[in-house]
Parts: structure tokens; sequence; C-alpha cells
């Protein structure tokens, strides 16, 4: 089964979870952040750059710098989570036939308007679960129990 290459949803929900886990009201650097999930320093800043446009955490500069949530862990839908990193990406690996080929035209129609109804199912999935159920392990629970 092929693996999306675009992480930064996933890095996003870990580095949520891991702030959102602080209590002793320190932040938490980049590079703290980076190598609990496994990645880049640098791509943890850019993954963080739209949740801190969108108001969802705070950074401090300096020395003693890092990052903090800047909301309730209960007011992060994954939903938004996915549509700030996201956006209009699209879901299924739709590709560029050529332009002259009737078979491709039909195929790329048919994919795209799939594609649309795939990302709104999959938003309001996410919809239904905060960074604090990824963080409360509600969601393992809850489709642990549902394959039984």
């Amino acid at each position: 089964m092929a693996r999306s290459t675009n992480t930064r949803f996933a890095v996003a929900v870990h580095v949520l979870t891991l702030l959102a886990g602080v209590n002793d009201g320190r932040v938490v650097s980049s590079e703290e952040l980076a190598d609990s999930a496994g990645v880049n320093p640098v791509h943890v800043r850019r993954v963080l750059g739209p949740l801190r446009e969108a108001g969802l955490v705070r950074s401090h500069a300096g020395a003693r710098g890092g990052w903090e949530l800047a909301c309730r862990p209960e007011g992060i839908s994954l939903g938004t989570v996915w549509r700030l990193l996201q956006g209009d990406d699209h879901v299924l690996g739709l590709h560029g036939p050529n332009p002259s080929c009737v078979t491709g035209e039909g195929v790329q129609r048919a994919l795209t308007v799939l594609d649309a109804a795939i990302a709104d199912a999959l938003v309001a999935q996410l919809e239904r679960f905060s960074v604090r159920d990824v963080l409360d392990g509600k969601i393992t629970a809850q489709f642990a129990q549902a394959a039984r």
C-alpha cells in the first residue's frame, strides 16, 4: 500500500499532543519537539508556523525560547489542524493526464469529484476529535473497542 510522504499533519498532532501534556508551564524548544517526533527542527517550525498564525500555539524567542499551546487542547480539533496544514491538497494521488486523451479527461473529472468527497468525509471524521482526545488515548480506545 502506498504511503503519503506529507507528514505535516502527523507531526502537528504529535507536537500539539506533546505540548498539551506539558503541565509545568515551561515552553518546549523546537529541538525537543523535533527529537520527540523524529524529524528535523526546521520541519517542526514549518509545521507550527500556520498553527501559530491561527492562534493555536505561541512561540517565544531567545535562549530559553520555545513553543506552548495558546488555547486548551480540547479546543483544537484535528479537522482544524488538517485544514490548516493540508488545505486544498488532494487526498488522492491525482495526476495530470495528457490533455488530448479523452479517457484521461474523464478519469481526471471522476477522481477530482471523488477526491473532494473523500476530503470532506475525512475532515468530518477528524472534527469529531481534539488534541485532548489524542492525549487522553480516547481515539485509540474508541476504535479498538469498535474493532472487537
